[in-house]
Parts: C-alpha cells; sequence; structure tokens
C-alpha cells in the first residue's frame, strides 16, 4: 500500500474513461475517496459501479462555474481535498488545418482548465499540504506529423507544472507530471483497434515492445500523490517505456552500420 492515501481525497478530471478511470478506481482501492470531474461522467466503469467513497460530478474543465461547483460538491461531501490528476484531455488534433478555435478549444481544455482547476482548490490542497498531478505526454517533446494543437497544449502543460510547482511550494503544495507513452485505452477500443495490433505498431519505439497499461500509468500517479514522493516536485516521471530514451537511431545500432559500410581494405 502507497502510505499517505488512505483516507484522503483526491479530485480526478476525466476520471470517468480509460487513464482517468484506472486512476480513480486506484485510489479507492487504496482507500482513498474519488472525485470524477468529466464532461461524460456516464461513461467509463469506474463511474457506474457505486461505492460510498466515489462521487461523479459534471465538469467541463473551460467552464470556471462547473470547476467552483466541482471544488466545493467535493468539499461538501467529503470535508476535503488533498490531491487534484488532471487527466482530462482534448485530443481533437487536425495539424496544419487547425484553426483558431480548435488551438483555442485545445488550450482551453488541456491547459488553462487544469490550472483553473488547481487553483479553484488552492485553500483545500494548502490545509492538507497536498499535491498535484498533471497527466502529460511524450508527445510535449517530439515531434508528430499532422499534429499540432495537442502537443503544444501538452508541452505548455510541462512548463504549467514546473512555474505552477515553484509558486505554490509556499503552501506546501507538490506539483508534479506524468507523461506516458503508447497506452492501451478506451479510445483505441472504439476505433475497433485490437491490443495485439497497436503492441505490434508501438513495439519498435518502447524498449519492452508494446504500448502500456492503464494501471502502469495510475501506479505512477499514486507514487507521485503519496508520501514516498514527499520530497519530489517539479518533476516529471515518464511513463513511456523509454519512448523518450531510444532516440531517432532507434533500437539497432547505427554506428555499428556504420562500421560494416567502411570498405574493405
Amino acid at each position: 500500500m502507497m502510505r499517505g492515501i488512505e483516507n484522503k481525497v483526491v479530485i480526478v478530471s476525466g476520471g470517468a474513461a480509460s487513464i482517468g478511470a484506472e486512476i480513480v478506481d486506484m485510489f479507492v482501492a487504496h482507500g482513498a475517496a474519488a472525485v470524477i470531474a468529466d464532461v461524460d461522467v456516464e461513461s467509463g466503469g469506474a463511474s457506474r459501479e457505486p461505492h460510498e467513497k466515489r462521487m461523479s460530478m459534471r465538469t467541463d474543465l473551460a467552464s470556471d462555474d462547473d470547476i467552483r461547483a466541482c471544488v466545493q460538491a467535493t468539499v461538501d461531501r467529503f470535508g476535503r481535498i488533498d490531491f487534484i490528476v488532471n487527466a482530462a484531455a482534448l485530443y481533437e488534433d487536425e495539424g496544419a488545418a487547425s484553426d483558431r478555435m480548435a488551438w483555442a478549444r485545445s488550450f482551453d481544455v488541456n491547459v488553462t482548465g487544469p490550472a483553473m482547476l488547481v487553483l479553484a482548490a488552492r485553500p483545500h490542497l494548502a490545509a492538507a499540504n497536498g499535491a498535484v498531478v498533471n497527466i502529460g505526454s511524450i508527445s510535449a517533446s517530439v515531434a508528430q506529423a499532422g499534429r499540432w494543437t495537442y502537443p503544444a497544449s501538452k508541452a505548455a502543460l510541462a512548463q504549467v507544472t514546473r512555474s505552477m510547482a515553484l509558486d505554490l511550494s509556499r503552501d506546501a503544495i507538490r506539483v508534479n507530471s506524468v507523461s506516458p507513452g503508447w497506452t492501451w485505452s478506451t479510445g483505441m477500443e472504439r476505433l475497433g483497434l485490437t491490443r495485439e495490433a497497436v503492441d505490434r505498431i508501438a513495439a519498435p519505439f518502447h524498449f519492452p515492445g508494446r504500448a502500456g497499461e492503464r494501471s502502469e500509468v495510475a501506479d505512477a500517479v499514486l507514487f507521485l500523490c503519496s508520501d514516498h514522493a514527499r520530497f519530489i516536485s517539479g518533476a516529471d516521471l515518464p511513463v513511456d517505456g523509454g519512448y523518450r530514451a531510444m532516440g531517432p537511431e532507434g533500437r539497432e545500432s547505427a554506428f555499428a552500420a556504420l562500421v560494416e559500410a567502411i570498405p574493405a581494405r
């Protein structure tokens, strides 16, 4: 069991499905109360199974009224807020075809909304010496063909995380991020993809030769909220199977290929 999780209270934006739902379930399994803050609270198994330590609250991160209502409902129901996990994200991305509204919506949900949720909960987090975990992405640090708005918003969230960690440290609030690699998700399932197909395509980019599990991301989030991470703040934890470490040369030795190309003397 992770120390410092039991009997605490977490708000998980985007907690109704996929990685967010896994995070909710993981907190509850460790004895915490969890609030699912999502625009679609009906989706995902986490919101459908009744549990005394789980509550759903329809929350659009683009709405300050929704954010305030979520924070107040959490305090009314559970009496405190110890953790914020920002897992909600807008994945829509038309690359170079993205218009101004698409850019604004992406940043509103992926960057501004998470910041506003943390600020709304700040007094409660400060009272609890709490922690924030923002869900970033490998997309923040590499070029990806045909994707402009999503990677840019995640790169901005990474910088917000660092600045937030610095400024909120005066309230003894720790702030970190987790950046997953390719992770098997409900969105992939809805597209009709199989796990086998996703693992096959992901294999060249990840050291374990597969996509990640949602539980592997949730484990990292719980760790960063727990007392085990009490001296960690302003950091990004890559849960990416070595994706960012691999680099453009991939699995094969470019140096060996260069040596083989040397003409015989």
